[in-house]
């Protein structure tokens, strides 16, 4: 029985993909096409790996943008970029992501949801401007009560930390047991929720490899907007849930 769902935001309620390709793109037309989406995935790593510096006031939010784009760049042969690149990207790539949309299965998702007995919530790591500017422009309230929507620098906290998902708990007044997280990202969404004593939903539409005995440890995985639904409306375990 699942009681309360919560999200992750970048690449599991919207392709995050698309934008960084664009500003990609139209900064650096010398990246191969072949390569984007390589390139898309070591940024994704770097910056999961690397934002903790910046919650820890050991690196500039400026500072931690040059480095994952730049690490990025060389993980692929590339050559470095300089410090004036990296912000003429984030410029762009933020302009990008001011376009933003939800993919209509997950709208279709939350808007059946939304109409069961179910809380509702998001945690996204991230700086807390910038995530918050995302929060809008996908229009998450139509949805998802403000108060129920945690970003990581606001917390001092990021995913996959306990303490975070035990705040959610706290604020929320969530029952772990039976509380869902969704997101697409194996360490920081199924490794940490799991570790809270949540269920774990892995949109893996990446086609990512599970780390080497973890195989097993979400309770879903899918690989497909088009599952989203279905799969969490199995979950849900009530047959008052059922389709109309």
């Amino acid at each position: 029985m699942i009681t309360s769902i919560l999200f992750d935001v970048d690449d599991t309620l919207y392709d995050q993909q698309q934008p960084f390709r664009n500003a990609i793109t139209s900064c650096f037309p010398q990246i191969a096409r072949k390569d984007l989406t390589a390139l898309y995935l070591r940024f994704r790593v770097h910056s999961d790996e690397q934002f903790g510096r910046v919650l820890a006031n050991e690196w500039t939010l400026e500072h931690f943008r040059y480095y994952r784009l730049t690490h990025s760049l060389t993980d692929l042969g590339y050559f470095p970029i300089t410090m004036e690149e990296s912000c003429q990207f984030q410029l762009c790539y933020e302009q990008e992501l001011d376009a933003i949309t939800l993919h209509p299965e997950v709208e279709s998702t939350l808007s059946y949801l939304s109409k069961l007995p179910i809380k509702l919530g998001i945690i996204t790591n991230g700086p807390t401007d910038h995530q918050q500017k995302k929060l809008n422009q996908l229009q998450l309230t139509r949805w998802i009560k403000p108060e129920h929507m945690i970003i990581s620098q606001a917390t001092g906290y990021q995913k996959p930390e306990l303490e975070i998902f035990q705040l959610a708990e706290t604020a929320f007044a969530l029952d772990p047991e039976t509380t869902l997280y969704v997101g697409d990202n194996f360490d920081n969404d199924v490794v940490g929720c799991k570790k809270a004593g949540w269920q774990a939903l892995w949109f893996n539409h990446r086609l990512r490899q599970a780390p080497n005995g973890l195989e097993d440890l979400p309770d879903v995985s899918i690989t497909a907007f088009s599952q989203l639904q279905e799969s969490i409306d199995a979950l849900l375990q009530l047959p008052a849930y059922a389709y109309n």
